[in-house]
């Protein structure tokens, strides 16, 4: 039985159970507190040099099962592919050509899974990016509507300010600027079935005349500086790298001189945005985001300078994504009978995957998140906002 595993396996102290198609099983360490059931054959002499994006890919596919807790089985995994797996391959990121027609199907492919499977996750307003927690003790509820606040004390929005939320997914933020800050807000989406959703949200809450949500791509922007604020939540990760320079000039256009442009976004570890863990990254394009790509801070900063605008305030939510992540990983286990009748068992293994991952990804500091603030300056190279933070912690 053990002839039939790479020697190097056999060496290494996890805690963990590999139990064969056979029934047969080995302990590669004391008190294994995950088990993965290998069910395929072929893929035993693939763990002489696992990736977490093949043990991933077999996952997903049915090539083998785990037993559990999720979070701790992405932890004994990456131990697993560290070990045996060899350094990170350092190669250059090749750039994608992302059109209108491609970036469409690939939105539809991630948000267009099911609303109520996200329902089931997601706090109340199904905001589907990192919370803000203040001290680190907040539900989720609560970080989320503080990133809300944190987000338009930024933005020093005002009542009467005409914002443009750029991805606005389900409409929590839209809808919040409006009824806590008094803004008109023109939000866009490229997703059908958020589009539909928000808008009923947007009509329950008597929020018509203030909110609209709309069908569009930002490269169909009006240019002509209607906006007084700009919020992009979410949304430079599928631009992709070739189209960043065309983004930031739309989000320019867009936006009146004197206005305040947010990007709240992930950013990648390396300068020039290639993935890092040691195959998490090509999992996640395969699977989750595909033909997403993630700029460093320099990278979309620079793009955002060269189109104009001046950055202002920088912000790094790395820890708070972890937790945000954490909290969704957590409650998407918590209901996974209810998932199972939403969504196929392949997009359900995908997902568990990916929130676990992803949190113990933002923890590692494989990846980060950050605000980004910046401003079109007036003529004559000024701008109103105030010489110091404190108004933002009032």
């Amino acid at each position: 039985m053990h002839a039939q595993l790479p020697t190097a396996l056999q060496a290494l102290r996890l805690p963990l159970r590999l139990k064969l198609w056979d029934g047969q099983q080995i302990d590669l360490g004391p008190d294994p507190g995950i088990t993965i059931l290998v069910k395929d054959p072929l893929l035993v002499s693939d763990f002489s040099h696992p990736s977490l994006d093949l043990l991933g890919s077999a996952f997903v596919e049915g090539r083998l099962d785990v037993e559990g807790p999720i979070s701790e089985v992405v932890r004994v995994c990456d131990e697993l592919t560290s070990a045996l797996g060899g350094p990170e391959a350092e190669q250059g990121v090749a750039r994608r050509a992302h059109d209108k027609d491609l970036d469409a199907a690939s939105i539809a492919y991630h948000y267009d899974l099911s609303n109520a499977f996200y329902q089931l996750w997601l706090d109340r307003d199904m905001v589907y990016s990192c919370a803000y927690f203040k001290t680190g003790e907040q539900s989720l509820e609560q970080a989320q509507q503080d990133k809300f606040h944190h987000l338009c004390r930024k933005l020093r929005l005002q009542p009467g300010d005409y914002l443009l939320d750029v991805g606005c997914g389900w409409g929590g933020l839209a809808r919040f600027a409006a009824r806590e800050y008094g803004a008109r807000v023109f939000g866009i989406t490229l997703s059908h079935q958020q589009l539909a959703l928000a808008q009923q949200r947007v009509e329950a809450e008597g929020l018509q005349d203030r909110v609209e949500l709309r069908l569009l791509d930002y490269r169909d922007l009006p240019q002509d500086g209607r906006f007084d604020k700009v919020v992009s939540v979410g949304m430079f990760e599928h631009v992709g790298h070739a189209n960043l320079p065309l983004y930031a000039r739309c989000l320019f256009g867009a936006v009146k001189e004197g206005g305040l442009v947010m990007n709240h976004g992930i950013t990648a570890r390396h300068v020039d945005g290639r993935p890092v863990g040691r195959g998490a990254g090509e999992f996640i394009d395969r699977y989750v985001f595909p033909n997403g790509e993630l700029p460093h801070l320099v990278m979309i900063g620079g793009h955002l300078s060269e189109a104009g605008l001046e950055i202002v305030d920088v912000e790094s939510l790395r820890l708070h994504y972890a937790k945000t992540l954490n909290h969704w990983s957590a409650r998407l286990e918590a209901h996974l009978a209810e998932a199972q009748a939403l969504v196929s068992e392949q997009s359900l293994r995908i997902w568990r995957l990916y929130l676990a991952g992803c949190a113990y990804a933002f923890a590692k500091g494989w990846i980060n998140l950050h605000q980004i603030l910046t401003v079109k300056p007036l003529a004559d190279g000024s701008h109103d906002l105030p010489l110091t933070r404190e108004d933002l912690y009032r």
